[in-house]
């Protein structure tokens, strides 16, 4: 599996990346898999394909502390990114592992490879609802997926050492919740993990055998997906 640990400068770019990473899996003839981490340097706030922004996002704080928010191609509810918050992309072959055009087993097979990563820290963790990880059922990740013909996106987040109150502030209260989160307020339901980010990566590195060095990155295509999608309002925006 290739391995790309890059944050490019800007949140457009950055969600950009991943789904040009996905394009190029799909495009390719032999199976072409993919990490990537990246940290966004300033806060962000990213909603779902299908998220309704005014009803899961406080878009007049949003605006008024200068966050940008962002549309991305998968599907879930919106999360608030940054400093602290691991992001990261993994894309996958359907060709080499059929067994993932089932969407259960998909996130089946990342969240527990995510889960062997974040255990071999020493920490107990563990899966919970759809599609989150958590400790003692406060999530430190969120998760989701897109799938292409031949290949899959999925990718999420990883709290470690993040500004927890930023998401309180931020986003709403989600109209549907896991059972497991039984109500409780974004402070009382999101934690940090106690690792340092550096011991994170590498984790995960090892957890998916990401060791072959990446090729450069597609960054005509990026900055094409940025001037139509991601550094519009019409995309960002709508809903």
């Amino acid at each position: 599996m290739f391995f790309y640990d890059l944050t490019l400068d800007s949140a457009a770019e950055n969600l950009a990346l991943d789904e040009a990473l996905v394009e190029v899996a799909e495009a390719a003839a032999e199976p072409h898999e993919t990490l990537r981490l990246w940290e966004s340097r300033a806060p962000l706030v990213v909603v779902g394909r299908s998220s309704r922004v005014h009803a899961e996002v406080n878009v007049a704080v949003c605006r008024e502390r200068g966050v940008p928010i962002l549309r991305r191609p998968s599907g879930g509810a919106a999360v608030v990114a940054g400093p602290g918050c691991l992001m990261y992309a993994v894309v996958l072959d359907c060709r080499l592992r059929p067994e993932l055009r089932s969407i259960e087993n998909a996130h089946r097979f990342v969240l527990e490879t995510n889960l062997r990563a974040v255990r071999s820290l020493g920490i107990d963790a563990a899966r919970k609802g759809t599609s989150d990880l958590a400790i003692d059922d406060r999530k430190f990740s969120g998760n989701s997926l897109r799938c292409r013909r031949n290949s899959l996106l999925y990718h999420g987040t990883l709290l470690f050492q993040f500004d927890l109150p930023l998401v309180g502030e931020l986003l709403k209260m989600p109209d549907r919740q896991p059972a497991y989160r039984a109500g409780r307020t974004h402070d009382e339901f999101v934690a940090n993990l106690s690792v340092i980010g550096d011991d994170l990566r590498a984790a995960l590195a090892r957890a998916w055998s990401a060791n072959l060095p990446a090729p450069v990155w597609p960054r005509e295509r990026v900055s094409e997906l940025v001037r139509s999608r991601y550094s519009r309002d019409a995309w960002n925006l709508q809903h």
